[in-house]
């Protein structure tokens, strides 16, 4: 029986991460700031496929939080075998009507807690000579838009890296980034979503089954569906000036309204 920890495991991505790993027979560690939502899905999961489901509290845009969580990956005698760097959120607004607490936030979760718990999580798990970490970003990383974006494409170069240099470890690293998923994510952050088509919204669990799958695969990068491979392929011949601009006035179409 091996163990997942899954950060932001209450909603969307990873609570789909979850449901499928208990539903594989993997014990959880489900990382959260809500601790009453935490006890509910750790009832839930495991009462439905009997597994085991540790709760940890923690706010990973503080270092306490962060701390904890790290603490728990470097634990040797209870391992964790499989990370999922999943919490993250997103501000409404444009670059500087977004207050520069908030970006700095943004920044704490996207991208230092995921450099702690990733190198928290692969040190014990080389140690083993097995294990795995996904690393929850986005195909905002591949495109010039904001602060959001910006954390997502270092959350994409940070995990390839760190692939290859743990290459032949048995520890694997991979950037899982989707397009637009149905969570709870663009409600958190006060963002409309009436003007984004249909064709482009993604299911939370079936990102989740493709990005294991991918991880499987060995692969460091996974673009878990075929219209936002198309479209990321596309975008690779378009100048960088230009997908800037197209961007640009996509995000105020589809984007936060």
């Amino acid at each position: 029986m091996t163990t997942a920890l899954i950060t932001g495991s209450t909603a969307g991505i990873g609570a789909a991460f979850a449901r499928r790993l208990a539903a594989d027979g993997h014990d959880l560690v489900l990382v959260a700031r809500d601790i009453v939502r935490l006890r509910e899905q750790a009832t839930e999961l495991h009462d439905r496929h009997g597994i085991e489901a540790e709760v940890l509290s923690a706010d990973l845009a503080d270092d306490k939080g962060i701390e904890a969580v790290a603490e728990r990956l470097g634990d040797r005698k209870n391992p964790v075998d499989l990370l999922i760097n999943n919490a993250g959120f997103g501000n409404k607004g444009r670059y500087l009507d977004v207050s520069m607490a908030d970006e700095l936030r943004m920044i704490k979760v996207h991208c230092e807690a995921v450099l702690r718990l990733t190198s928290a999580a692969a040190e014990s798990m080389r140690e083993r000579g097995r294990g795995g970490v996904v690393n929850v970003a986005s195909v905002a990383a591949f495109v010039p838009r904001g602060t959001y974006g910006a954390s997502k494409a270092w959350v994409v170069q940070f995990t390839q890296g760190a692939a290859k240099d743990l290459a032949g470890s048995g520890v694997r690293l991979m950037a899982l980034c989707p397009g637009f998923v149905r969570t709870e994510f663009h409600e958190r952050a006060g963002m409309g979503t009436d003007s984004i088509p249909n064709w482009m919204w993604l299911d939370a669990d079936k990102v989740a089954e493709a990005g294991l799958a991918d991880l499987a695969r060995g692969k460091s990068v996974s673009i878990p569906d075929p219209r936002y491979k198309a479209l990321m392929g596309a975008a690779k011949l378009v100048p960088r000036g230009m997908l800037g601009g197209i961007t640009s006035r996509t995000g105020r179409k589809y984007g936060p309204q």
